[in-house]
């Protein structure tokens, strides 16, 4: 039971979980208490299964759509299915039922939630498909991500407005940059495979400077959602801290070494979601 359970959180990358879950809570949090709705633990779980759920369904039906591509890349030839660990059929179950599980969330959260959960739906679910007709993939990732505090805050707060839209597109440009610095790792076999992104179009040294400029336009959006919402102290040095960290991880790599992509990737960016979400959550409690 134990190694089943390590498969399959193996197969969907459980650990990454950190670069969406505390974005999701962070928004919550604040949505809560800037929309005056009452708080309510059960709700709060609703909200947790839905950003997991959705993110395992993303995850699975991605290592079912890309298994043969992971089977001839040297990088990913070890991944579950390719490796045999975990079939085609279990992979594409597991798809099915996260995605179930995520529209019953939905449902439980409220009618703007379920009405828009089918839409969420097909962007995680179609970014798996996004590489074989277009390099702008990462960019679909960042919407896809960005998914988590929107929908988080219309479930607590039950409105939207400038503040999740100004959080959301930061979180796109922040996953959208760190994406493409992760890809440039693959640039080679992208391109004998015929798969699209921006390395691969373009070259490493342009997809690293539209990263960069991604990460400014991140902080900009995590100022913009401050700004709205007048938020404090606490905020403000997380923000700052933030950019710190990003401004590190531009100095991690360049186009000539992309040895330290997997601490760039993991380590840093799963830094600056928890910060936000530490940060957001102090804020709502004040």
């Amino acid at each position: 039971m134990i190694a089943a359970l390590q498969k399959y959180s193996r197969l969907v990358a459980l650990p990454h979980t950190v670069f969406a879950l505390p974005f999701a809570l962070g928004a919550a949090a604040l949505g809560w208490k800037h929309a005056a709705q009452p708080f309510t633990a059960a709700r709060l779980a609703w909200i947790v299964i839905a950003c997991a759920a959705a993110r395992n369904a993303a995850m699975a039906f991605n290592r079912f759509a890309d298994r043969r591509f992971d089977a001839r890349n040297p990088r990913t030839a070890g991944r579950e299915l390719p490796s045999g660990a975990v079939s085609p059929r279990a992979a594409l179950a597991l798809t099915a039922a996260s995605s179930a599980l995520f529209l019953a969330a939905a449902a439980v959260l409220g009618r703007w939630p379920l009405y828009l959960a089918p839409l969420a739906l097909a962007i995680v679910l179609g970014y798996s498909l996004a590489k074989r007709f277009t390099w702008a993939t990462h960019f679909w990732l960042g919407v896809a991500l960005g998914g988590a505090p929107a929908g988080a805050w219309l479930a607590a707060a039950g409105s939207f407005g400038a503040a999740p839209l100004a959080l959301s597109l930061a979180v796109a440009c922040w996953v959208a940059g760190f994406d493409l610095i992760y890809s440039c790792q693959d640039r080679a076999f992208d391109r004998g495979a015929r798969l699209g992104s921006v390395p691969a179009r373009f070259g490493v040294a342009r997809a690293l400077r539209v990263s960069a400029a991604l990460h400014v336009a991140a902080v900009a959006g995590l100022i913009a959602f401050g700004a709205i919402l007048h938020l404090g102290a606490v905020y403000a040095i997380g923000t700052l801290a933030i950019a710190g960290t990003l401004v590190y991880e531009h100095r991690l790599v360049s186009p000539g070494d992309l040895s330290r992509v997997d601490r760039a990737f993991f380590d840093l960016n799963g830094w600056v979601s928890l910060l936000f979400g530490a940060c957001a959550v102090i804020e709502a409690l004040r």
